[in-house]
């Protein structure tokens, strides 16, 4: 749960909600650098918020919606709508 209390996290994961499906790291709109976003990405994944993987040369992101959902039911829709009703977008 930490590793959504920050706004920049919790702004990965609403646009891969909103996207619904998975991105490339350089896809993602941050108000970071990109050394920051690897680690936002970083906290997510060892949270087990997002899973990272390789096609060709491009590391992808994916939610884990369905581990999400059992282990904290209505969690990720939570924080999805918070983002989204705090922006209108989702993007910070």
């Amino acid at each position: 749960m930490e590793a959504l209390a920050d706004p920049v996290r919790r702004m990965v994961v609403s646009q891969l909600a909103r996207k619904g499906e998975d991105m490339s790291c350089g896809t993602f709109e941050a108000p970071v650098s990109t050394s920051t976003l690897t680690h936002h990405f970083n906290v997510l994944r060892e949270a087990g918020v997002i899973r990272q993987y390789y096609a060709g040369v491009t590391k992808m992101n994916m939610l884990r919606t369905e581990e999400m959902e059992e282990r904290f039911p209505g969690l990720l829709p939570a924080v999805i709508a918070a983002c989204t009703a705090k922006t209108g977008s989702g993007v910070d």
